[in-house]
């Protein structure tokens, strides 16, 4: 039996009065905002660290990119 890890708490909504198609997409957007989904369909298949590296750089490029596209001067327009 494993013991489950320290700090890591499940995601829950209290429904009392609500509706619970209400309950269930206060959830879904619960869910979706902690990330927990993501990172599990990231270690559902394991991913080379070579990879990771690349792909964490062109992420890191794209942000780079658009940093000094929106710090441009509008191009003149005559």
């Amino acid at each position: 039996m494993t013991k489950p890890k320290e700090g890591i708490r499940g995601l829950k909504v209290i429904v009392g009065d609500m509706p619970i198609n209400l309950a269930l997409k206060k959830f879904k957007q619960r869910v979706d905002d902690s990330g927990k989904l993501e990172e599990l369909k990231g270690r559902m298949q394991y991913e080379k660290p070579t990879t990771v590296r690349k792909r964490k750089k062109g992420a890191a490029r794209a942000r780079w990119l658009k940093k000094l596209r929106d710090q441009q001067l509008p191009k003149k327009m005559y």
